[in-house]
């Protein structure tokens, strides 16, 4: 998988936890920086470990189904982009009455872990096509990372129309991906 490829998978598994981010700090009486970082991290090593996971579990699969990899690759990555775009144009957001200083650990962790349902199985689709997925996982989380951390801090200002359109793009952005490994692979063959 190129690097641009790579990166660009990064940044569309990034988007849904970006989008929870900003609702996260939007729900907030005042984001700070180390709030930010924190939740970042948080999220950044969920969304690294999940597809890791789901690669593990791939790689049992593949030798079976090694002559439709790229396709299954696609329609993972497709369904998931459909789901983002669809949740995003829906406006999920969440809303609270309160507005903490701080969110509860546990509670950025089980977000962290529903964000990140799609890296796990972006993961799997990449067992598939035996990709390196440790450098895959590290950039995805990086990337996590940066767009949580951004999001929190952007939450106020930028509110839930911010979140949804990273939703939608994250989804279109999936679904070419997907294409383009298809594309690869009938251009190989």
């Amino acid at each position: 998988m190129a690097p641009i490829a790579v990166l660009a998978l990064a940044l569309a598994m990034s988007t849904d936890a970006f989008a929870a981010a900003v609702a996260k700090g939007a729900a907030l009486h005042r984001p700070r920086w180390s709030e930010a970082l924190r939740t970042g991290a948080i999220f950044g090593v969920i969304e690294s470990l999940t597809p890791l996971v789901g690669w593990a579990l791939g790689s049992v699969a593949a030798k079976f189904v090694s002559e439709w990899d790229h396709w299954i690759a696609f329609a993972l990555l497709a369904g998931l982009g459909l789901r983002m775009i669809w949740v995003g144009w829906r406006g999920e957001v969440e809303q609270h009455e309160e507005r903490p200083d701080r969110h509860a650990f546990w509670l950025l962790a089980l977000t962290g872990l529903a964000t990140s349902i799609d890296a796990m199985a972006v993961g799997v689709g990449l067992a598939f096509i035996d990709v390196p997925i440790v450098r895959v996982a590290v950039t995805i989380g990086l990337a996590t990372f940066v767009m949580v951390t951004a999001g929190v801090m952007l939450g106020r200002v930028l509110g839930a129309l911010a979140g949804k359109r990273a939703e939608i793009a994250g989804g279109v952005l999936l679904i070419v991906i997907g294409a383009v490994i298809v594309y690869e692979h009938i251009g190989q063959g």
